[in-house]
């Protein structure tokens, strides 16, 4: 029985490799050994920094709801105490938003959370 060769099918997958290195600096976009670690490295990257992209995003909107009550002479954790007594159940992003676009109402909300919060200032 004669060798089978896998032109067809080492071609392809190298291929892919190399496509998906592109733009990658000297050796790593050129050869196959070298651009396929870079592109296994990349997906671990992009992995770990997709969920970190979630953590700071997070810590970004605390912050913002943190200096408008700030402003306002209350907590962040009385802020969100009121509102979670209150059953105000408003998601982080929205209340920075609020806090950006629509003061008045988020003066209302800070309102709201200092009459139902425990240690009212």
């Amino acid at each position: 029985m004669p060798r089978v060769r896998s032109g067809h099918a080492t071609r392809r997958r190298r291929k892919r490799v190399l496509n998906a290195a592109k733009g990658y600096r000297g050796a790593r976009s050129k050869l196959f050994k070298v651009a396929k670690q870079a592109v296994i490295k990349a997906g671990q990257y992009a992995y770990r920094d997709r969920l970190a992209r979630k953590r700071d995003f997070r810590a970004l909107w605390i912050i913002r709801i943190s200096a408008a009550c700030d402003a306002r002479g209350l907590s962040y954790s009385h802020f969100m105490g009121g509102l979670k007594k209150a059953n105000v159940f408003l998601n982080r992003k929205m209340l920075s938003e609020v806090a950006i676009a629509d003061p008045p109402a988020f003066d209302k909300l800070v309102e709201l959370a200092r009459a139902h919060s425990t240690a009212a200032a």
